[in-house]
């Protein structure tokens, strides 16, 4: 098989990887996490289907999901704070009789005492105190809810990473095979021009060397498809489950948009910038909800049922036993050993805290726009010329070989012209996975584009 022929053949050997050739790595039965299902057939994935399973499986994305979850429901918590509470008490009190109605004990009301009582119970700090607090939960919210798309955005980066990765592993896997067989298709031309007369026995040596390198690279490939498979079971199932195949979809990235535009996306759609502002919001009112503790508090109490020496509606001389009682309570705190300044002051040193990091937060954004945008147009400039030296690579080695079947060649420029051939298309295979990845990344500030 010609070396000039490799934009041919290539694409073949990629489907042949993604329907369980060459790419499919079969791993020894292990008692860790070894698949049951081997024979089965092989669970084929799209970037988007990996995404999905990613987000069900990976600790630090549920992890951040978690804290949205806690986030609402201290929210829902702080709100419920600012209603009225209902509670129902029923009691029986038996005092030793003496004689007197109330019997040994003068503070009891009765021998018998049976109470019966719905209660409802609010609390109203005067300066607003379970307002703030509640301002100060919803800010928090909505910095988890920003936090858990951070989170989202850089799982993305972390399954391009790892999804492209396999996919570049598999591609040089391909390469590793084209490379040893033409290895061992000039082994043995120099082997026929040796017997032939034609050259000396130093180039069957050379060759034969520069074979078994290339069946060193072949293993070594091998080995690295193998681990890229298995680091990306490790995020997208459960359980280590390696019978499934990826599509080879690096070629259709997103069309990068101009540094203008993707400055506009980052300015309206950036949680990481949200994230700080809203954490500033709830530093903020967590200062309120701290100083209105020097306020008075007032507290209200509404009763309604019975506190009777008979359990009844009515006492046997047809008196109303159900009736109701309020209380109202002002506390006004006067000495706390400074522990409410003590409050007040911690509240304010993470205020100040929090206005520190969004000011790093929104020059962390500048700075990273800049410097993942020109990544990803780095990047995709260099896939021309990378293409362009794969393309010559080729040519070269077709026309270096043709010159040494010729005796116009040595045998070290043909070993050069085949490792050179290999590099170039290892180096176009990794530009193309460094782009996808870097468009992920420009992605983590803009949003998708």
């Amino acid at each position: 098989m010609l070396w000039a022929q490799w934009r041919l053949v290539t694409p073949i050997i990629v489907c042949f990887l993604a329907v369980g050739g060459w790419g499919q790595a079969q791993p020894p039965d292990s008692a860790l996490g070894a698949d049951s299902s081997s024979e089965a057939s092989p669970l084929v994935l799209t970037f988007q289907d990996a995404l999905a399973r990613a987000r069900k499986n990976e600790p630090r994305f549920l992890s951040a999901r978690t804290d949205f979850g806690l986030a609402h429901q201290d929210k829902v918590q702080a709100r419920a704070a600012l209603l009225p509470t209902l509670t129902y008490n029923s009691q029986f009190l038996y005092t030793q009789p003496n004689g007197t109605p109330s019997g040994v004990f003068i503070a009891n009301n009765a021998v018998h005492e049976y109470l019966s009582q719905g209660n409802a119970h609010e609390v109203i700090n005067l300066a607003g105190g379970q307002v703030h607090d509640l301002r100060r939960a919803r800010a928090a919210e909505a910095a988890a809810k920003a936090k858990l798309e951070v989170a989202s955005r850089g799982l993305t980066v972390t399954v391009a990473q790892t999804f492209y990765g396999l996919v570049a592993a598999q591609r040089k896997y391909a390469t590793s095979e084209l490379a040893f067989a033409e290895a061992e298709r000039f082994l043995k031309l120099s082997r026929d021009l040796e017997h032939g007369g034609e050259v000396a026995h130093s180039d069957v040596i050379k060759a034969e060397i520069h074979f078994n390198d290339r069946q060193r690279g072949l293993q070594d490939a091998r080995l690295a498809m193998e681990n890229a498979r298995l680091a990306l079971a490790v995020i997208l199932f459960p359980s280590l489950n390696q019978n499934f195949t990826t599509v080879d979809d690096v070629n259709l990235a997103p069309q990068l948009p101009s540094f203008q535009e993707a400055q506009a996306l980052a300015a309206k759609d950036n949680p990481e910038l949200g994230a700080a502002s809203e954490t500033l919001a709830a530093g903020n009112a967590e200062v309120w909800a701290a100083r209105s503790a020097h306020f008075p508090t007032l507290s209200v109490d509404y009763w309604y049922g019975l506190d009777s020496d008979h359990l009844a509606v009515r006492n046997p001389d047809r008196t109303r036993n159900l009736g109701y009682a309020a209380a109202a309570t002002l506390e006004v705190p006067i000495w706390s050993w400074g522990a409410m300044q003590s409050k007040v002051k911690q509240a304010e040193l993470n205020r100040d805290r929090t206005k520190l990091e969004l000011s790093f937060t929104r020059r962390q954004l500048a700075a990273n726009l800049q410097s993942f945008y020109h990544e990803a147009e780095m990047s995709k400039a260099q896939l021309g010329m990378l293409q362009q030296s794969f393309e010559l690579a080729s040519e070269g080695l077709r026309l270096t070989t043709l010159r040494y079947q010729a005796g116009e060649s040595t045998v070290l420029e043909v070993v050069d012209a085949q490792n050179t051939l290999a590099q170039a298309h290892d180096a176009y295979d990794d530009a193309q996975v460094r782009y996808r990845v870097a468009v992920a990344e420009l992605q983590t500030l803009t949003g998708a584009f």
